[in-house]
């Protein structure tokens, strides 16, 4: 246990969704006679909810911020019957129907962003009015009709990498990028534990790293097995790498900018993050803005798989959304959050749904058991954290919660911001001297 939690890296509970995941996924992949994880099933999976992780990613930097977006899957569609109708009717070439997809959700976020940040409507009460707003318009405009999109858009949602190269029985560009993620991360964990030794802070066993890079090697590698092994004319999803190109992107500007720590700061304490000089208003304005645009991203996403833009795209999208941020580790009262967390969080989801299908269970049944489970994942983590414990979905990939004596505010605008507890001032019982001092701390 105590080898297992250096390769991990510390408290195995931080890891908790994350053995979920790997759990539910041997379960389904036992009870379905092996299909769970076969080519055909795991492209299928990627394919069918990429949109949703997209929203995901923009979904918990709104809860992060302390505000919540009921209008993302409304504004996905009417953004994508928008570009289906530019491409169709407009006489837009594909790429310019792209663009105007995404003008139409910056307009969108601007929009609603106002509203939240300089008029100081709640950002439920603005998105609940957008939801209804941009949903009628999306019948309106579209006459209630099915409006289909060109093949280059297709390949965007629901297109392969292409055969390239010599005929080697797998996929090459498939095969490249595995390759690629995995020299990245060798590269990655070097040069984290060169820099580690350089600064004169904890440098881990070389047979922890090694250990550690086995395994997540490993997992790189098997997965480009499946998606390199399709049948003929599959491979790696191209939604699947605009996902994790904007994974990618995400995790560092959460965790690696000055934008990313603001808005982990707003979240965590708004009184102390403005007496230390940060632009509350432009956060809340940025962060609903952002949710628009990677809401316009995903209904391109669902139009381009589903092949046309229709009357009734979106709807429950952003519940779909929202759970992935709780399952991941998100508080509800914001200032705790991580992109990777949500990701987990809704893939969690996603093989629960995908087992459940292949196990014939019906559709009524798996709605209550993925109600359950959202229900017992925040349940349990308010739990540990009114205990004072650590809590499980909150320390994923982050550091403990809830044991230390740090205000919420101090650790909010710190760069282990994604680690605070969430918890403001007000909640505490602290007064606004406090709040002062924290902000002189941090």
């Amino acid at each position: 246990m105590k080898q297992l939690k250096e390769i991990l890296g510390g408290d195995l509970r931080r890891f908790g969704m994350l053995f979920t995941l790997v759990a539910l996924i041997a379960f389904f992949h036992v009870r379905t006679g092996g299909y769970v994880l076969t080519p055909a099933n795991v492209m299928n999976l990627l394919n069918g909810n990429s949109y949703i992780l997209v929203l995901a990613i923009g979904m918990v930097l709104v809860i992060i911020a302390g505000h919540i977006d009921l209008s993302v899957g409304s504004v996905a569609a009417f953004a994508g019957i928008v570009m289906a109708l530019a491409i169709r009717d407009w006489g837009f070439p594909p790429w310019a129907g792209v663009l105007l997809c995404l003008a139409v959700g910056a307009a969108i976020g601007a929009w609603q962003g106002f509203w939240v940040a300089y008029v100081g409507i709640p950002g439920f009460v603005v998105t609940l009015a957008g939801m209804m707003l941009f949903r009628g318009g999306n019948q309106l405009v579209g006459h209630s009709n099915t409006i289909p999109v060109p093949d280059a858009i297709q390949f965007l949602g629901g297109g392969y990498l292409p055969e390239v190269g010599p005929d080697t029985g797998y996929n090459n560009l498939t095969l490249a990028l595995g390759l690629v993620a995995i020299v990245g991360l060798v590269f990655r964990s070097l040069r984290a534990r060169q820099a580690a030794r350089r600064s004169g802070g904890e440098v881990r066993p070389l047979w922890v790293v090694a250990t550690r890079l086995a395994l997540q090697g490993g997992v790189i590698a098997y997965s480009t097995y499946l998606f390199a092994t399709g049948r003929p004319g599959t491979s790696f999803p191209v939604p699947g790498l605009i996902l994790f190109s904007l994974v990618i992107l995400y995790s560092f500007v959460s965790g690696r900018t000055i934008v990313g720590r603001h808005v982990y700061a707003v979240g965590g304490n708004r009184q102390a993050a403005e007496l230390s000089g940060v632009d509350t208003r432009g956060v809340y304005f940025l962060v609903m803005m952002n949710m628009s645009i990677l809401a316009a991203i995903a209904g391109l996403m669902f139009v381009g798989r589903s092949t046309a833009s229709g009357p009734f795209d979106g709807f429950n999208w952003e519940l779909d959304a929202i759970s992935a941020v709780f399952i991941g580790g998100a508080s509800v009262s914001g200032g705790v959050g991580t992109v990777i967390g949500s990701i987990i969080g809704g893939f969690v989801m996603a093989v629960l749904n995908n087992g459940l299908q292949l196990m014939g269970v019906g559709a009524d049944m798996t709605q209550v058991i993925k109600g359950l489970v959202l229900l017992i994942a925040v349940a349990f983590d308010v739990f540990n954290k009114m205990q004072g414990r650590p809590s499980i979905l909150g320390l994923l990939l982050g550091k403990r919660t809830g044991s230390s004596p740090v205000p919420a505010a101090a650790s909010a605008a710190s760069p282990a911001g994604p680690a605070g507890d969430g918890r403001k001032d007000g909640k505490d019982g602290k007064d606004g001297k406090d709040g002062k001092d924290a902000a002189k701390r941090s």
